[in-house]
């Protein structure tokens, strides 16, 4: 294993239980993943906005299984295995995309629970493994 490295910085916490750090809207009350500086919603388009942990858990609302290996930056290894791709709805009314892990294909349902996870998308060439969020059931 290489030295761990974010596939980008500010998207998720390291800790032992992982958040996705997300905004969220003063004055709208809506979320936003990844962090904006102003607020999406075109109704209010306000810049008070605050840093916040998203939920750790959340239900997957809908779901596909990418058959072939996605685009750079990913590196695929030569044995690629097909990687179910969920999005996942948060309590705070959005829905993030992610790898899921932990489960074959055939049992992932619309629906059941999981949590935020990271792991290792790829290792570079500098012996970097590229870490990245993940979704796994609870």
């Amino acid at each position: 294993m290489g030295k761990p490295v974010p596939i980008a910085e500010g998207l998720f916490t390291s800790d032992a239980k992982p958040s996705l750090i997300g905004t969220h809207c003063k004055s709208c009350g809506d979320y936003f993943f990844p962090k904006t500086f102003t607020c999406h919603n075109p109704k209010c388009k306000s810049k008070e906005i605050e840093e916040v942990k998203l939920s750790q858990k959340g239900k997957v609302s809908t779901y596909t299984v990418m058959c072939y290996p996605p685009p750079p930056p990913f590196v695929a290894p030569e044995n690629y295995v097909p990687i179910p791709l969920v999005a996942v709805a948060l309590p705070e009314g959005i829905n993030i995309i992610g790898m899921l892990e932990g489960v074959d294909q055939k049992d992932v349902k619309i629906g059941m629970e999981v949590e935020v996870t990271t792991g290792i998308l790829y290792t570079n060439k500098n012996n970097e493994d590229i870490v990245a969020w993940k979704f796994k059931p609870v």
